[in-house]
């Protein structure tokens, strides 16, 4: 079976009727590790909420395809169960829902997408048995399960919510905005670590992140450079490597018309 492709052509972004993506064209295929990288205010996490179908995001321009299925039309809902999962920035919080309760909805609505409203959730000793073996593979503690979803997590438990999410659901192609920020390097060596463990030839991965730290155990066989809205330059692993070490005044020397294009501010909402 050949690879699934998720294609982004001339996509152009507006919030609030402001401009954010100005034509970003961008290919990731099953089994590759995309990083995107820019400084604050280039648009990455616009990119990401844009993929996951956040309606806040007006496309005025491009496609988006999945092995050539227009999704600009789906909801988020539609879009995860064709095998799109999103990893928020800031994870939400859900008092009075179990983890183990919200992962046995989400696992039974995606892997059974023509499921109706009130049918039966996947079987509870099946899914207990893989929640179980899925955290021992994490190295994950069982009690965790028995928590309501992130109340009271740390920013690395948080985070660690999301890779087991990611495991569990098994998505095609998934994206990760900034899951790095604001962890200190034990969390962030926890969270690389389990994202290396899942991923592989069945996910394509695209990794938007400010630093290094996260690429060290996904080494990424693309590296993006977004800048004012656009994919201004791609390269491997080696270009991820001097935007850690040189930040990005060198990329605005070589795109000097594009860097004149950065704002000081975003639209609230807009995004990195």
């Amino acid at each position: 079976m050949s690879a699934a492709v998720l294609k982004i052509e001339n996509l152009h972004v507006s919030v609030g009727g402001t401009p954010i993506l100005k034509g970003v064209n961008l290919t990731i295929r099953q089994g590759e590790v995309h990083a995107l990288m820019g400084p604050n205010g280039s648009g990455k996490s616009t990119l990401a909420y844009v993929l996951a179908g956040h309606p806040k995001y007006d496309v005025t321009e491009g496609t988006i395809t999945l092995d050539g299925q227009d999704i600009l039309e789906l909801d988020p809902s539609e879009r995860a169960r064709l095998g799109m999962f999103l990893a928020f920035q800031y994870p939400v919080t859900i008092p009075g829902v179990k983890v183990a309760d919200f992962l046995r909805h989400a696992v039974t609505n995606v892997r059974n997408p023509e499921r109706k409203e009130g049918e039966n959730l996947m079987p509870m000793r099946e899914f207990r048995t893989e929640l179980r073996e899925t955290m021992n593979a994490l190295n994950m503690d069982h009690d965790f399960a028995r928590r309501y979803l992130n109340e009271g997590f740390s920013g690395g438990e948080k985070k660690r919510m999301e890779i087991l999410q990611l495991a569990m659901l098994k998505p095609r192609f998934a994206f990760l905005d900034e899951t790095d920020s604001g962890l200190d390097s034990d969390a962030v060596r926890v969270v690389s670590e389990g994202l290396a463990k899942l991923s592989g030839e069945h996910m394509g991965v695209l990794i938007i992140t400010h630093h290094e730290r996260l690429l060290e155990y996904n080494v990424p066989n693309f590296t993006h450079v977004m800048l004012a809205g656009r994919i201004v330059e791609t390269g491997d692993a080696a270009l991820a490597h001097e935007l850690h070490e040189q930040g990005y005044a060198g990329v605005r020397e070589r795109h000097p018309q594009i860097a004149a294009e950065e704002k000081v501010e975003q639209p609230v909402g807009a995004g990195a």
